[in-house]
């Protein structure tokens, strides 16, 4: 399990827009890095509408916010579209990042184990480093927490 002061994981995987995303080429910035189980559904819909709602919070303290789900480019897309979300989404449909964040996890889902996405945030500082981590988080109210942990 990753823990703060831990290197952020690199990962590669592409974007809403088809495109290739490494975390790496986001050093020197604070990033935002929230793991969501599936686009367009009603939990994941209300922390991204959040997220979008305080964007300009976000970049005032220096933060970008990224995405991450399963779910395949064209969903992220379609799913950005919808909601008019103004960060980028990645499409991590081999789980790899996923994996090398340690939130791919067996859930209980009425009454059967499934494996899945755990909603989990970490804040990577510009060093590359993991700040802090939001573990089995709830949709509801969570940006402003992240937001307000920023300082």
């Amino acid at each position: 399990m990753l823990k703060v002061g831990d290197k952020a994981p690199d990962i590669r995987v592409q974007t809403d827009a088809g495109e290739s995303f490494r975390l790496a080429d986001m050093k020197g910035k604070r990033v935002v890095l929230y793991f969501y189980p599936k686009a367009d559904t009603p939990g994941c819909t209300v922390e991204a509408c959040e997220f979008r709602d305080d964007l300009k919070a976000f970049a005032k303290k220096g933060a970008a916010v990224v995405g991450v789900s399963p779910d395949k480019p064209a969903a992220q897309a379609k799913f950005k579209q919808k909601y008019d979300l103004p960060f980028t989404l990645l499409a991590d449909e081999e789980k790899a990042a996923a994996q090398a964040y340690g939130v791919w996890q067996e859930k209980n889902m009425y009454g059967r184990k499934v494996m899945g996405i755990v909603r989990t945030t970490f804040v990577i500082g510009p060093d590359g480093k993991i700040e802090k981590i939001y573990n089995s988080v709830k949709a509801k109210g969570h940006a402003a927490q992240v937001l307000a942990d920023l300082g």
